[in-house]
């Protein structure tokens, strides 16, 4: 009977001792002195078997771990594994203060390892106050005003010569803009000459063919050509139909729908004679190159469209895009669009920057 309760007891002690091997419970504290209103962190370590269960105290931030010691911050469990995997060490870290002076006694931290609950030993936190002189208050200063940073050039070089920058490029803008817009017009007037009417142009290209005798005396060809475009002109300003590039035939059918008849017979018998001499070498006489030049002007002044003296002849106003001057305000434009953009682009910098370092 004695040998079997000696056999339990042995038992008993070897589990229990097994047990205390397997869950070991350390605390400590980083300072055990203290002022009132200072920190210090207490350290929680548990190391088991890995894989078991370990629930540490339920403290939170803002409880009071004892009276007038409160925890400020309960960091996470941090997690280490020893011998290749088959331990782990498990530490809990609390940050507390105290608000009065006092020696504080700390209990023991109790642990749950799977079902059994451990215990680590107790800590002890001294916290101190200030000692104050109230009897030499003439020695304390009332709180100082804010110190206004002192100006550094430094600071603001960059700002003022953006600033500069900044004003040139808008002045910059702005006259190349004004220029653009009030220099000398892209669409200009050439020259203004009074617009004749058809029948008194060809009765002057006439008179100057027939002041100039050598087209008639040396040359036929180019005496009927200068007449019969002459005519063919006045027959386009007069008739409205492109007379330049048809033939004397068409010409003539054309204008059996457009005039009397009986003015076609001198124009037709001109222009088969200017056919003759251009294409057939035909040689005419003197008289006969005469005859057909008197024979047009009296075609024209049969033909043509009386105009009221009275009537201020219609002024031809002829106008061209002068390009350098468009290319010019074109580029003044463009550059203008690009400085404005620079300059809102260094405006919000400038501003910016100005509160960065105002604040």
């Amino acid at each position: 009977m004695r040998t079997r309760n000696l056999i339990i007891l042995l038992s008993f002690i070897l589990y229990a001792a097994s047990g205390c091997a397997q869950v070991q419970i350390d605390v400590k504290i980083d300072s055990v002195q203290l002022l009132v209103g200072e920190q210090t962190n207490i350290t929680l370590k548990v190391t088991t078997d890995a894989g078991k269960k370990v629930s540490f105290p339920e403290l939170k931030a803002g409880i009071e771990l004892v009276p007038n010691l409160e925890i400020v911050d309960v960091q996470s469990v941090d997690t280490n594994y020893l011998n290749e995997g088959k331990r782990m060490e498990l530490i809990q870290q609390y940050t507390v203060t105290a608000w009065d002076s006092s020696l504080y006694y700390l209990p023991p931290f109790k642990v749950g390892v799977e079902n059994q609950v451990d215990s680590s030993k107790s800590l002890a936190l001294k916290v101190y106050t200030l000692d104050v002189d109230t009897l030499h208050l003439d020695q304390f200063y009332p709180p100082r005003g804010v110190m206004e940073p002192p100006f550094d050039w430094n600071d603001w070089r960059n700002l003022v010569y953006a600033s500069f920058a900044l004003i040139i490029m808008v002045i910059m803008a702005y006259f190349l803009f004004d220029s653009a817009r009030r220099g000398k017009p892209i669409v200009r007037i050439i020259r203004r000459k009074k617009k004749l009417p058809p029948h008194q142009v060809a009765i002057e290209e006439i008179e100057r063919i027939k002041a100039d005798r050598k087209w008639a005396e040396e040359d036929s060809k180019e005496y009927y050509t200068l007449l019969t475009d002459t005519l063919r002109n006045y027959i386009h300003e007069r008739y409205h139909f492109n007379a330049m590039e048809m033939t004397s035939t068409q010409i003539i059918e054309q204008l059996l729908n457009e005039d009397n008849p009986e003015f076609l017979d001198e124009l037709r018998e001109i222009f088969t004679t200017a056919d003759l001499v251009k294409f057939a070498k035909y040689s005419t006489l003197i008289n006969e190159n005469d005859a057909n030049l008197m024979a047009a002007i009296e075609y024209i002044n049969q033909t043509k469209i009386e105009v009221d003296p009275n009537q201020k002849p219609e002024p031809e106003i002829i106008k061209e895009t002068d390009k350098r001057r468009l290319n010019q305000v074109v580029a003044m434009r463009i550059v203008s669009v690009i400085l404005l953009t620079v300059s809102v682009t260094l405006l919000c910098w400038i501003v910016w920057k100005s509160m960065d370092i105002l604040m």
